[in-house]
């Protein structure tokens, strides 16, 4: 029987993980301190009756200097719902309250923190254009990725 170091195998079984998870009902994304999210691109289905986005910041700055969240809309209304977040503040999470073009929103986190939203699958249409950003301010023009939906 051939040995694999054990390092190895926790990757290889992680990544797998990752993988399955990510294709699913729950997108799982990790941000940092320099800006970014772990992924450009994520898959989910609309058959799930609820779909989750979780957030994980790996960074060490607070969430005052480096916060990060995650906002999904429609393409088209990314820009506009940018603007409106830094209007909306920090204690909203820079994420306009009860605004249409919202799909959902995580709260802000800083450095070591992690998040979670859960919303229907029927929010999202399959086909139809959609992406994650960062609201807080100075950051959706990086921090932006294509949400795919399937069936």
């Amino acid at each position: 029987m051939k040995k694999y170091p054990v390092p190895f195998v926790f990757i290889a079984l992680f990544g797998a993980a990752g993988l399955a998870h990510a294709n699913g009902c729950t997108v799982p994304l990790k941000s940092n301190d320099a800006m970014n999210y772990d992924r450009t691109e994520a898959t989910v289905s609309a058959s799930c009756a609820t779909i989750t986005l979780e957030l994980v910041h790996a960074g060490k700055m607070p969430a005052a200097a480096m916060g990060h969240n995650v906002v999904i809309t429609a393409a088209a209304d990314r820009e506009g719902v940018a603007r409106d977040a830094i209007k909306a503040g920090a204690a909203n999470h820079y994420a306009p309250k009860n605004d249409a073009r919202v799909i959902a929103a995580t709260t802000v986190i800083g450095g070591g923190g992690k998040t979670s939203v859960t919303f229907p699958g029927n929010k999202l249409t399959p086909g139809a254009d959609y992406t994650f950003f960062c609201s807080f301010p100075g950051h959706a023009m990086l921090m932006k990725g294509k949400l795919v939906v399937t069936k």
